[in-house]
C-alpha cells in the first residue's frame, strides 16, 4: 500500500526540516530547493506525519 503526498510549494520555505524526519521521502537539491517523493510505501507514514506536524509552513499533506 502506498500513500500519496503533497507539498504547497508556494508556502513551502525550504526550512528543511521535513528532511529530518523523513529523509527517505523529502530532500534539499544543491540550489537549496525541496525535492520529495510524491508516493511512497505505507511504512513512511509515520515519518510523513512527523513532517507534517514539525513544517512551520504547514504545507505538506497526504493526499486521499
Amino acid at each position: 500500500m502506498t500513500i500519496k503526498i503533497d507539498v504547497d510549494m508556494t508556502k513551502c520555505q525550504h526550512y528543511g526540516q521535513c528532511v529530518f524526519e523523513a529523509p527517505d521521502v523529502f530532500r534539499l537539491n544543491s540550489d537549496d530547493k525541496l525535492e520529495y517523493v510524491a508516493e511512497v510505501d505505507d511504512s513512511e507514514r509515520g515519518n510523513v506525519e512527523a513532517a507534517i506536524d514539525i513544517c512551520p509552513m504547514q504545507a505538506i499533506f497526504i493526499v486521499d
